[in-house]
């Protein structure tokens, strides 16, 4: 089973983040290419545009949100399995830019493929 772990991407980087995937659409302010040092960034299964502005990381959304990324993932095959070719080794950090740390969708990516992975 592939352990993914989460992670602010202005967090210093650390050999105990394995494989890092930035999964946001847009690039973070602030970070350039080197120190962000990572190995993927899967801005295709970030949630669409419309979806990421309607949420507006306000809370009372949160359930809706889920509901339809999910829906977005299940619907984007060929993403998801580009995903996986980076679950090679033991760990992998999923880094996102928002200041929202329990409510994003690096949370809710990984609990979508935690609950789908075999």
């Amino acid at each position: 089973m592939q352990k993914i772990q989460i992670k602010r991407i202005y967090d210093k980087a650390e050999s105990s983040d394995g494989t890092r995937i930035l999964v946001d659409k847009l690039w973070p302010r602030g970070i350039s290419r080197e120190r962000a040092d990572l190995d993927f960034w899967a801005k295709d299964l970030a949630p669409s545009t419309e979806l990421r502005k309607r949420y507006n990381h306000d809370s009372k959304h949160w359930p809706e949100f889920r509901r339809s990324y999910f829906a977005e993932l299940d619907s984007n095959h060929e993403a998801l399995a580009e995903l996986k070719t980076y679950f090679s080794g033991v760990v992998v950090t999923f880094l996102f830019s928002s200041k929202e740390m329990r409510l994003n969708n690096a949370v809710a990516l990984k609990e979508y493929l935690d609950s789908h992975l075999v």
